[in-house]
């Protein structure tokens, strides 16, 4: 009998293909679940360590968009997974956690972003996270861990209890099989079921220079919420650390604003300027005082969007020809605008435009 190698399935395209089937859930904690997914026609994924996906979800008859770090890692294409934390009465986070079971589909755009890690052999890491900011840092040390990179990881996760510790498990078992990763974890108090014996509180400099003594000597990556990477980037700062080598994600993904500005029904006044989507293959007029991805929007087009606020970077492309006004809250870099590239949520034109999407 002769054996013949099937060929690969197609990479997955974000221009294309749009529709993902949940098929598992991992219960992590009692308020963090992983839904896993694959395509509905065999894909591959591929992606960088610590870059997201977008969701769309219909949800008390509104769409709601919402970004996720992916918690996988782009060494397995087949599937791509998100873990998440319930937030309270955070309408996404409970639809999820109450609604996403194996069978349902969801749309999804990406994956995407600027925070990532690729392995690179010899390298010497500090991952910082704090409660379910550590899925990119997951994806990152997965990463690392199945392509046998050899890298020096130092990995401190901060949280609240023993109970509220992700991948505690997993992570203890990737460090007992690689020889240059090492995990620890900080908890703030004891949970119900088990006693703290390992470091209690909050990270400071005192704590990370026991952990991590040569914490200068490393490229940082950390993620968390905002008054931890706050307080996390002061330490930095005020030890001395080169900056430089500092990475951060740009912003807490979960704490999104649900409501997202409607695009506007398009007009006679919204005659302006030309805006030509090259891909897209889709010209449109857009009014000179008026949001290119809202009246994009407004003509039907998909674009990849969520914050529609400068902040996420989701909807970042490639400024081919034209001028336009952008006012970003911190989701594109200074090297990115040197390079062309704008956030259409917050640019309005200046001229006639030509965008590489």
């Amino acid at each position: 009998m002769t054996l013949t190698a099937s060929a690969p399935a197609p990479l997955w395209n974000p221009d294309e293909d749009e529709t993902l089937v949940c098929c598992a859930v991992r219960v992590e904690t009692h308020d963090v679940k992983t839904f896993i997914f694959q395509a509905t026609e065999p894909r591959r994924f591929a992606y960088q360590p610590g870059q997201f996906m977008t969701f769309s979800l219909t949800i008390g008859g509104e769409e709601i968009h919402r970004c996720y770090t992916l918690s996988s890692s782009p060494t397995r294409p087949d599937r791509v997974s998100i873990t998440v934390k319930r937030i309270g009465a955070g309408p996404v986070s409970s639809w999820l956690h109450a609604n996403l079971t194996p069978g349902v589909s969801i749309r999804a755009l990406g994956p995407m972003g600027d925070f990532f890690c690729s392995p690179q052999p010899g390298s010497k890491y500090l991952f910082l996270s704090a409660g379910s900011g550590i899925t990119p840092l997951m994806s990152m040390t997965r990463s690392h861990h199945d392509l046998g990179s050899c890298a020096d990881i130092a990995f401190v996760h901060s949280a609240r209890s023993p109970a509220d510790l992700i991948f505690r498990d997993e992570l203890n078992l990737m460090a007992k099989t690689a020889p240059g990763l090492t995990v620890t974890a900080i908890c703030e108090a004891d949970s119900d079921a088990e006693i703290w014996a390992g470091l209690r509180g909050r990270i400071d400099l005192t704590k990370l220079e026991t952990i991590v003594p040569d914490f200068r000597e490393r490229e940082v990556y950390i993620c968390g919420p905002a008054p931890y990477m706050a307080a996390v980037k002061t330490m930095l700062e005020a030890s001395g650390y080169d900056m430089a080598r500092y990475h951060s994600e740009s912003f807490d993904f979960a704490e999104l604003s649900a409501d997202q500005p409607q695009p506007e029904a398009a007009s006679s006044s919204d005659q302006g300027f030309k805006v030509e989507f090259k891909l897209s293959r889709r010209t449109i007029d857009v009014a000179p005082d008026r949001f290119i991805l809202a009246a994009a929007k407004a003509e039907g087009m998909r674009l990849p969007s969520s914050c529609t606020k400068g902040i996420c970077g989701t909807c970042k492309c490639k400024l081919v020809s034209g001028t336009v006004d952008m006012t970003p809250a911190g989701g594109i870099r200074q090297r990115e605008i040197d390079q062309g590239m704008i956030l259409i949520c917050c640019s309005k034109p200046t001229s006639d435009l030509v965008l590489e999407r």
